[in-house]
């Protein structure tokens, strides 16, 4: 019998591929293949790429091109090869295999083929497998955090947003199935759980007949774990039921991740979102006031096309006046395949760089202001590293989820995976400053 060749898997993207990368990963382990870190080493590298924007491709792109010079074997996975299958097969003959959205649980099965000498195509027209907690799974966070994917697909039709054509209809795992790997993780040392979905206010709607989040959070506030922070909640999802919930439940984090996208009615009703002009109605006022410490993050696109300097202005007067913790802004991108692609008076690319930058510098002191109200208090942080060369330790408060907040510069005694009481003693636009107090306080999930 040969050797069973060593594998090697380059993530790219968001949470959502990141769990598919661990699944196939667990997939490989699981089958005896050895997998390693070093690209250099491995005899196939899984390149799980993003092709949500025109940036993210680009990355995906250059990743596999790189690689192709190094005369590597490439399996490509994720949305990129949902996308750009035949494509992707026809330039790059280093590609030995494209495995879609809705069959990376088939790796194993893929590289026995090719091993066999098959150049796979493996693409599901419709995507429609979900992993649950008997599937393999080797995690690649920082041993205290994990994310929990609650559903998969999307049944919405933003005119910008291709990954329903990628990633098929939404489609939800039982509570049961989610509350039980979520005490595995909690098992496995887990400190937070991120529950990820496309829109996880919509969760259990093609399964229950209508959405269950307020249900799925109380479950989960049984499982031993003290942060469970939720990502994606449309403001309309946010129902009296789902806010009680959180309200109730000390495990689950006052912090709301609402991507927003823009303010303007009229930009709103031409991405085509669910709520359109809704958002100015007064939901954001009854959020802040159910959740008087929470946390508000958004995310919004400038330079939709059609979009005005009136309605820039309307989107810029939107975030003075809300004052969001945190804004994450992108450049609108036109990707083939949505409705906005097509739209006519798509704008410069400078222009939609101008806007972003004038954005950002809106929120900036926003964001150092809310960080600055976090000095002299004590705060829980999660230590995810260390850097050696000073000894002093990174980690995040509950008011930073990982990756796209900020993080908690940290001095004295801490252990990685653990939440230790910080006493925060400076601030600047992004990040915080703190040292651990001695004898902690218990651990609680709030903060």
């Amino acid at each position: 019998m040969g050797k069973t060749p060593t594998i090697a898997i380059s993530h790219l993207g968001c949470e959502k591929n990141r769990i598919d990368s661990e699944h196939m990963l667990g997939l490989l382990v699981q089958a005896g293949y050895q997998v390693d870190s070093n690209e250099e080493l491995a005899d196939y590298v899984i390149v799980n790429t993003c092709s949500f924007i025109e940036a993210a491709r680009a990355e995906s792109v250059r990743t596999l091109v790189e690689l192709a010079e190094a005369d590597k074997k490439i399996v490509i996975t994720g949305c990129m090869a949902q996308h750009f299958q035949e494509q992707l097969l026809e330039e790059l003959p280093e590609a030995v295999a494209v495995v879609g959205t809705g069959d990376y649980q088939k790796i194993v099965q893929v590289i026995e083929r090719v091993e066999a000498g098959e150049r796979v195509k493996e693409v599901s027209a419709e995507p429609t497998y979900i992993a649950d907690e008997t599937t393999p799974r080797y995690r690649t966070t920082s041993e205290g955090v994990a994310y929990l994917r609650v559903a998969e697909g999307c049944d919405y039709s933003c005119a910008f947003c291709i990954i329903p054509h990628l990633r098929g209809s939404q489609r939800s795992r039982t509570i049961e199935s989610i509350v039980a790997e979520a005490q595995q993780l909690a098992a496995e040392g887990v400190k937070e759980i991120i529950l990820i979905s496309q829109i996880t206010t919509n969760y259990g709607l093609d399964l229950y007949g209508k959405p269950k989040l307020a249900e799925l959070l109380r479950a989960l506030g049984k499982v031993d774990v003290p942060w469970i922070r939720i990502h994606y909640a449309y403001p309309t999802g946010l129902t009296p039921a789902v806010i009680a919930a959180i309200q109730e439940t000390p495990n689950i984090l006052p912090y709301l991740d609402l991507p927003l996208q823009h303010s303007h009615p009229e930009v709103l009703r031409a991405m085509n979102r669910p709520w359109q002009g809704r958002v100015n109605d007064g939901i954001i006022e009854r959020l802040k006031t159910a959740f008087p410490d929470g946390v508000l993050r958004t995310t919004l696109i400038v330079g939709f096309p059609g979009e005005t300097e009136q309605q820039f202005e309307h989107l810029l007067q939107f975030v003075r006046h809300h004052q969001f913790d945190h804004v994450g802004a992108f450049t609108f991108s036109p990707e083939e395949g949505t409705a906005a692609y097509n739209l006519p008076n798509q704008l410069p690319q400078d222009v939609k760089e101008a806007r972003k930058n004038a954005l950002m510098a809106v929120q900036q002191p926003i964001s150092l202001k809310k960080n600055q109200g976090e000095v002299g208090k004590v705060v829980d942080v999660l230590i995810e590293q260390e850097d050696p060369s000073t000894g002093n330790f990174i980690g995040r408060s509950a008011r930073f989820a990982p990756e796209v907040d900020g993080l908690v510069y940290v001095t004295g005694e801490a252990s990685l995976g653990r939440i230790h009481s910080v006493e925060i003693t400076d601030a600047d636009f992004y990040d915080l400053y703190g040292s651990v107090v001695p004898n902690p306080r218990a651990v609680v999930g709030k903060v």
